[in-house]
């Protein structure tokens, strides 16, 4: 008996099972490929709910952080003309307060306010036990070395607090919070006092919306000649 192979040179067995092996992987291949994808979408779910947990996004909540900054539309120009009498009138008042708080935002020192903050909450405890738990945080918060919000101190200051840490009281904080007013009552309260965040505030103006500008160039004569007014935009 002749070869079928001979007889039928068009039939190929070996591409036949290559074939049927295929189609037997094909449903494999792409279940496995759902899986993948399914499992990559569910790290990239969870990376995001963390990322969403981390402090920086829920600043409202941060213990000695002052919430939300106040609207515009519920501070007075009045009220805001009155921030501008001292520094203590501005800190004494919530809305001046949060108003501040976004100014130093802008120029990256907000841990100066944050450490001011911080150190009101805890001379608000109101029993010893309170003391070393707020003392430590605030300590490796804002003076330690590398602190992750350290604030500028002088040599000094930082090595009397450093050392008083270890048994604190009411005033451990005192030399370093008036450090830090200071700097922002000499330095960052005059420049706030002339931004246009706190002269918004002053002129009723809502500081969320952006204030028309003019262009950065005059425009001439020559800017104008051979155009013919539009009047379909009236």
């Amino acid at each position: 008996m002749e070869n079928p192979l001979l007889l039928f040179p068009q039939l190929n067995i070996s591409a036949s099972k290559d074939k049927s092996y295929y189609k037997i992987m094909k449903p494999a291949i792409k279940e496995e490929a759902h899986k993948s994808g399914k499992s990559g979408a569910k790290q990239k779910r969870n990376r995001l709910s963390l990322l969403l947990q981390k402090p920086e996004f829920h600043e409202g909540d941060h213990p000695g952080k002052p919430g939300n900054s106040t609207k515009a539309a519920s501070v007075s120009p009045e009220a805001a003309v009155k921030w501008g009498e001292s520094f203590d009138k501005l800190l004494s008042e919530k809305a001046g307060l949060d108003a501040f708080t976004k100014f130093l935002k802008t120029e990256f020192s907000e841990e100066n306010i944050e450490f001011w903050i911080a150190c009101e909450d805890y001379k608000k405890s109101k029993t010893a036990h309170e003391l070393l738990p707020k003392a430590k945080t605030i300590y490796e918060t804002f003076i330690q070395k590398d602190a992750p919000k350290e604030v500028n101190l002088d040599f000094q200051t930082k090595e009397v607090t450093s050392q008083n840490i270890e048994q604190p009281v009411i005033t451990t904080f005192d030399a370093a919070q008036n450090t830090v007013y200071r700097l922002m009552e000499q330095d960052s309260y005059p420049r706030f006092l002339r931004s246009d965040l706190y002269l918004n505030l002053v002129k009723g103006r809502n500081p969320s919306r952006p204030t028309l500008r003019r262009r950065s160039r005059s425009f001439t004569v020559n800017d104008f000649q051979g155009v013919r007014p539009d009047f379909t935009v009236w």
